[in-house]
């Protein structure tokens, strides 16, 4: 199987920027496209982002713009960049991937493997 371990969040002020990272280890070959997903306090889980293995993204729109997702295919870690943020990107931010090439796989259906989550906590 796969396993993914974010890191990088924390608190940060609004406006300010945060990196996320997310190492995955194990039948890492089996990775095809990778995302995002964030539950906020009381709130469902969300998507946030989705990168194909050929570099294809998409992001949810409340974030497009300020949020962008790059992979390091060697190094088998994915990131999410996130500038411009908002009090209401407070949420815990959980890495996933699928072993599916998807080009908008927005649904947690989708996705095979999930990280155990890091809080981000934007103040304002």
């Amino acid at each position: 199987q796969v396993q993914l371990v974010e890191s990088g969040g924390g608190l940060v002020q609004a406006g300010g920027s945060l990196r996320l990272s997310c190492a995955a280890s194990g039948r890492t070959f089996l990775i095809r496209t990778v995302g995002w997903f964030r539950q906020a306090p009381g709130k469902e889980r969300e998507f946030v982002g989705t990168m194909t293995r050929s570099g294809r993204t998409y992001y949810a729109a409340s974030v497009q713009g300020r949020f962008s997702i790059s992979r390091d295919d060697v190094k088998m870690t994915q990131y999410l960049e996130m500038n411009g943020l908002k009090s209401e990107d407070t949420a815990v931010y959980y890495c996933v991937a699928s072993r599916g090439e998807y080009n908008m796989a927005t649904r947690e259906m989708l996705y095979d493997y999930w990280g155990q989550g890091t809080q981000v906590t934007v103040s304002s």
